[in-house]
């Protein structure tokens, strides 16, 4: 698959009506929450935005929801830097604000498209990659915005450093065995996957996101797979 034109996202600052969430943004969280603008800045800088030594790794979760993994995961590894992205601007807030809450200095969240995250990262400059539960796009049917295209996929191997994994869990069967494919078509090896995470061998290292509760209580399965770099 092609790669599609860059994206274009609004700009915070021009926004005619600032709310809470915008004005956090770009003040309260300004030091390690950052606008579509002041992120272009940071790349290559990562580890010294988060006061990290230079041979920390940096992890990123791409869509961070309302940011319930991302201050867990945050909070069970300070040695490890975490980048969040997320385009919402409140769940982008509560994100950084959950994680600050909890005392992690090691996180920092960006308002930043993904599918421009070359933008925003060097080469080899990211660790892990976590992808829990983006949108599908299955209705109407529009492949090309699925994370997990594989010209998207390529992209995040090439910003990750090797012996790195990547994280995807989905409940959505069409888009997992879509994924599937595509995964096919790139560098990544596949080390471990399932239709059903919560009775998988995984399970204990599963941390069940707010998705995953409502899913789960439905009877729905989570579909898992993990990427490795070597």
């Amino acid at each position: 698959m092609d790669r599609p034109l860059r994206p274009q996202i609004n700009v915070t600052e021009n926004l005619p009506n600032q709310n809470a969430y915008t004005l956090a943004l770009n003040g309260e969280y300004k030091d390690f929450a950052f606008d579509e603008i002041r992120a272009l800045n940071n790349k290559g800088l990562w580890r010294k935005i988060l006061s990290l030594p230079t041979d920390a790794a940096v992890d990123l979760e791409i869509g961070t929801g309302n940011g319930v993994f991302f201050a867990y995961q945050a909070s069970q590894n300070s040695k490890r830097g975490l980048v969040g992205l997320e385009l919402k601007y409140k769940p982008l807030v509560q994100s950084i604000r959950r994680a600050r809450k909890v005392g992690c200095t090691n996180a920092a969240i960006a308002r930043f498209h993904a599918f421009n995250l070359d933008q925003l990262f060097e080469s080899q400059e990211i660790n892990n990659v976590f992808i829990h539960f983006p949108d599908p796009w299955t209705s109407p049917k529009k492949p090309k915005n699925r994370l997990t295209n594989s010209w998207f996929l390529d992209m995040i191997y090439d910003l990750q450093k090797p012996n790195s994994f990547l994280n995807f869990k989905t409940d959505s069967l069409e888009l997992f065995d879509w994924s599937l494919e595509e995964i096919k078509k790139t560098k990544y090896e596949i080390i471990f996957q399932t239709y059903d995470l919560h009775q998988s061998e995984m399970k204990t290292q599963n941390f069940v996101t707010g998705f995953e509760k409502l899913f789960t209580a439905k009877g729905i399965k989570t579909n898992f797979v993990r990427l490795y770099k070597k």
